[in-house]
């Protein structure tokens, strides 16, 4: 194992990987429709990505989890995904668009590398009593990179072209492969010969996620509330539209929920230890619930406190879950559980987006609360997984770091 690999390197990896991450969303979007003309066209990009990403990660994780150097997979994974980006543009107008889109099904499967494959590795940089504060830094490199990444994406876009601004993020996510590369190995008692096949570790990480009652709670709660999330996402124009007076303002809405999402987990940095993570997860999911309906009213002011609010759901959540995982997942299969639990929340928040289309166009009150609804069973959900035999479990397992 490398000496010295700092917690700062690490978060200096994450945030860069993960605006790239952020901005390759937008700019291609921008570089489709600039290139194609075509809205549908572009639409269809960011979705094929999307949709294989939630396939790649558990398979993903199951890799990392089989390697000595799961870092240097981990790099690898990264800078295919920056050259199947730099491929997709290059394609564009010059590849027959379905071929274009098979490349960009082809890179989305490497997308959960940027998410749950790089926080797997998180407890081989710190341990212990440390984790937790760490695990909260690391959330908060998802909310920085979900408010640089847009806006890099169109202000780069506005100043350069759009095609310029999927070079930045491809520049972005390189930028981070020497922290990857130099992530510390697992443990010499950690590698074992793994003598199963990739079929069987990935039914091993499922149940792992399903049999642990804190991982399956806290993953059954967090992928519920990424539906409402998603149904959020979906109203967010017609909520610019109808309350902010243009659609394009919708998007200084989830800029809110960022803002306060880091602002939250700032302060959980400063109190690591001061509410169970466990809790953390069912109380954010009511927080939601509670932001999104005050979300139906028609005053600006008040939608602006109402995704202030939810941001103070959505950031701790992410914090705790991630403590969660690393706290019940097994070293030989941690980086599946992370794969597969972002995988989980990639199609939820899919499902909610999709499922807020239709309703949206038919009433905007009744999507919100249709999405309040969801943020409440999210909390629901946490308690109906049984929690008898947690005790048991980790007394079996004994301590964990």
């Amino acid at each position: 194992m490398r000496k010295r690999y700092s917690l700062r390197l690490y978060l200096a990896g994450a945030a860069v990987v993960r605006a790239g991450d952020e901005m390759s969303g937008p700019a291609l979007l921008l570089a489709g429709f600039a290139l194609t003309g075509s809205t549908v066209e572009a639409s269809s990009l960011l979705a094929g990505m999307t949709i294989s990403a939630a396939v790649g990660g558990p398979v993903l994780g199951a890799l990392l989890d089989r390697v000595g150097r799961p870092g240097h997979l981990l790099a690898g994974a990264l800078a295919m995904y920056a050259a199947g980006l730099g491929v997709i543009l290059v394609g564009l107008g010059r590849l027959p668009f379905p071929v274009v889109i098979l490349i960009a099904v082809v890179t989305g499967l490497l997308g959960p590398a940027l998410s749950g494959g790089w926080t797997a590795q998180l407890p081989r940089v710190v341990r212990g009593d440390h984790l937790p504060r760490a695990s909260s830094l690391d959330a908060m490199t998802f909310g920085a990179a979900s408010l640089a990444g847009p806006a890099l994406a169109g202000g780069v876009a506005e100043a350069l072209g759009a095609s310029s601004a999927v070079v930045v993020s491809v520049v972005l996510i390189a930028l981070a492969l020497p922290a990857a590369w130099l992530l510390p190995a697992p443990p010499s008692r950690a590698r074992t010969a793994r003598t199963s096949s990739l079929i069987t570790d990935l039914a091993a990480g499922m149940r792992v996620i399903v049999k642990r009652p804190p991982l399956a709670r806290a993953t059954l709660s967090s992928v519920v509330s990424c539906v409402a999330q998603g149904m959020l996402t979906a109203c967010v124009p017609l909520l610019g539209e109808r309350v902010l007076g243009g659609a394009g303002r919708g998007a200084v809405l989830l800029s809110c929920v960022a803002v306060s999402a880091l602002v939250a987990n700032a302060a959980l940095v400063r109190f690591p230890r001061s509410v169970a993570p466990d809790t953390i997860i069912w109380v954010g999911a009511l927080i939601q619930a509670v932001a999104l309906t005050l979300a139906i009213t028609a005053s600006p002011v008040v939608l602006i406190v109402a995704v202030l609010i939810a941001g103070i759901g959505e950031g701790p959540q992410l914090a705790a879950l991630f403590t969660i995982r690393h706290r019940e997942a097994p070293e030989h299969l941690r980086g599946q559980v992370f794969t597969t639990g972002a995988s989980l929340k990639t199609t939820g928040f899919a499902l909610g987006a999709a499922a807020a289309g239709p309703v949206v166009t038919w009433s905007l009150p009744g999507a919100m609360a249709l999405a309040a609804s969801v943020a409440v069973l999210a909390a629901l959900a946490f308690f109906t997984v049984p929690s008898a035999t947690t005790d048991a479990s980790e007394n079996a397992r004994g301590p964990r770091c």
